[in-house]
C-alpha cells in the first residue's frame, strides 16, 4: 500500500515505507497519519559513523567552506554555538541548495517532532499545509475540521504562527508549532490568496475527524436531493461524488459510491476532488481503473538521477460503456492523488476537468537517517500524468476554468459544480 501526502507514503516492493509527500497535514488522527500524510523510509545504508565520507564522483573544492568556518570560529563575536549544531545548520544548507521544499533536514527536535507527527501524538486544526515560492502555503483546509470553521482556505500564505514570523520557513517547522495541546488556540496571520492585506485567525486545536466521501443528486436546475432519492430523472439528473481524502478505505467507499450510482439509473456523474489533499496512491490507481482498460497508464513515475520510469497501470475493472458522461472538479486545494486520478481520466479522454488548476504536488520523498536522533527528507522521485506532463511543476489544468469570486458559494451557488452538471446533461 502507498501513500502520496508529505508525511506519508506506503508501498510493496521492498518500499513499503518510502514517503510520497504532498505537504504536511496538521492534525490529530493516528490512522490518518499511518496512511495518509507521513511514509517513512530508515534508509541503513548510510554510515553512521561521524567521519565524512566523499562521493567519489566529488570534484567540489570545499575550501571555501573550510576557510568559513575557521574565520567565524576565531572571529565570531556573538554567543558560539556547539559544533554539532554547525553540522547540522551546513547539513540544513547544502538540503537548501537544492531548492526544492520537500528535500529538508531535520536536527534532532524536529525529527522527534516530525515522528509525534507520524504517530499522530498531537492535536491539530485540520488543514494541509506546504512551503511554495518560500511561504508557508494551505493547501487545503480539511472538510468540517477548525481550519475551514475559521475562514482557511487553499492558497492562503501563513506569515506569522502566534508571535513567530513564518515567511521561509520549512512546513515541518511550522507544523511543529501550529500543532499542540487539544483545546488550547494558536494565531495564524494569513494573506489570503489575491489578497495583500494580512489577517488574524485564531483556531482552537482540536481531534480531527477526517471525512472520506459524500454522495447526492443534483438536477440542471440545481436542486439537490439524496443519493438514494427514489424520484430520480435518468435523464437528466446528475450524480455527485465528493471524495475529500484517500485513506486506507477510500476505495472500496468509492466502490460503493459507484455501485449507488449504477442503482440510480443516471449515466451522468461528476466526481468532487476540490480540496482533497491526497492520500493512498493505491486508492488512487484502484479508482481511476473503474473507467480505464488494463494495462492503461494511470501515472508515470520518474526516480534517481537516471528519470528511470515505472509506468503504474489501471487494474482493468472498466465497467462504464460510452453513455457514461463524467466530469471532474479541480481546485488549488486538489493534490497528490487528487491530480493523479484527474490527469490520468482526463489524459485517457474519459472526463471533462472542470475548475480551477490544481496544488501541483507530485514527487516521492525518502526519509533517511544521518545520525542516530537525525534525519534527512530527500526527494527521490517525481510523478507525471499518461501524456508525460509534470504534475509536481505546473499541476492539472482544467478543460473549462471556471474561478470562484467573492460571494460564491453562499446559497448554495457553486459555478465550479454548476459548469460541470452543464457538460454532463448535454
Amino acid at each position: 500500500m502507498r501513500c502520496l501526502c508529505d508525511n506519508v507514503a506506503i508501498m510493496p516492493i521492498n518500499r513499503e515505507k518510502t514517503l510520497y509527500s504532498i505537504s504536511a497535514i496538521i492534525l490529530l488522527c493516528a490512522t490518518f497519519f499511518a496512511g495518509l500524510s507521513v511514509g517513512v523510509s530508515k534508509d541503513t545504508s548510510v554510515p553512521s559513523s561521524p567521519s565524512l565520507v566523499a562521493s567519489s564522483s566529488m570534484t567540489a573544492d570545499l575550501t571555501p567552506f573550510w576557510k568559513a568556518w575557521n574565520t567565524l570560529e576565531t572571529k565570531f563575536a556573538g554567543t558560539s554555538t556547539s559544533e554539532t549544531d554547525r553540522v547540522y545548520g551546513a547539513i540544513s544548507g547544502l538540503a537548501a541548495s537544492y531548492g526544492d521544499p520537500y528535500t529538508t533536514f531535520f536536527p534532532p527536535e524536529e525529527a522527534k517532532s516530525f515522528e509525534d507527527q507520524i504517530a499522530g501524538n498531537f492535536g491539530g486544526i485540520g488543514a494541509e499545509i506546504s512551503e511554495k515560492d518560500g511561504y508557508v502555503t494551505v493547501v487545503s483546509p480539511l472538510k468540517g475540521t477548525p481550519s475551514e470553521k475559521a475562514g482557511i482556505k487553499a492558497g492562503d500564505r501563513i506569515i506569522k504562527i502566534n508571535a513567530t514570523s513564518s515567511i521561509g520557513m520549512s512546513a515541518e517547522k511550522a507544523i511543529s508549532l501550529i500543532r499542540g495541546e487539544v483545546g488550547t488556540k494558536v494565531a495564524l496571520t494569513i494573506v489570503h490568496d489575491g489578497s495583500k492585506e494580512p489577517v488574524v485567525i485564531s483556531i482552537v486545536r482540536g481531534v480531527i475527524d477526517i471525512p472520506v466521501i459524500d454522495t447526492k443528486i443534483i438536477s440542471k436546475t440545481g436542486v439537490v436531493s439524496s443519493s438514494t432519492s427514489t424520484s430520480i430523472d435518468k435523464e437528466n439528473d446528475v450524480f455527485v461524488i465528493s471524495l475529500y481524502s484517500f485513506t486506507s478505505n477510500s476505495a472500496q467507499l468509492f466502490r460503493n459510491a459507484l455501485q449507488t450510482f449504477i442503482n440510480s439509473g443516471t449515466h451522468r456523474l461528476v466526481i468532487d476532488l476540490r480540496g482533497n489533499p491526497g492520500g493512498y496512491l493505491d486508492s488512487a490507481i484502484d479508482m481511476a481503473s473503474w473507467f480505464l482498460p488494463s494495462g492503461k497508464i494511470v501515472l508515470r513515475e520518474k526516480e534517481g538521477k537516471e528519470a528511470h520510469e515505472i509506468d503504474h497501470r489501471s487494474k482493468g475493472y472498466d465497467i462504464f460503456n460510452s453513455n457514461l458522461k463524467l466530469a471532474v472538479l479541480i481546485d488549488k486545494g486538489s493534490a497528490s492523488a487528487s491530480e493523479i486520478l484527474a490527469g490520468a481520466l482526463s489524459d485517457n479522454k474519459i472526463a471533462t476537468l472542470v475548475g480551477s488548476q490544481s496544488f501541483g504536488k507530485g514527487s516521492v520523498q525518502q526519509l533517511v537517517d544521518i545520525t542516530s536522533d537525525t534525519a534527512l527528507k530527500v526527494t527521490i522521485a517525481k510523478w507525471f500524468t499518461p501524456d508525460g506532463k509534470s504534475i509536481s511543476e505546473v499541476g492539472i489544468k482544467p478543460d473549462y476554468v471556471i474561478e470562484y469570486k467573492k460571494g460564491d458559494g453562499k446559497d448554495a451557488k457553486d459555478p465550479q459544480l454548476m459548469k460541470a452538471v452543464e457538460i454532463v446533461t448535454k
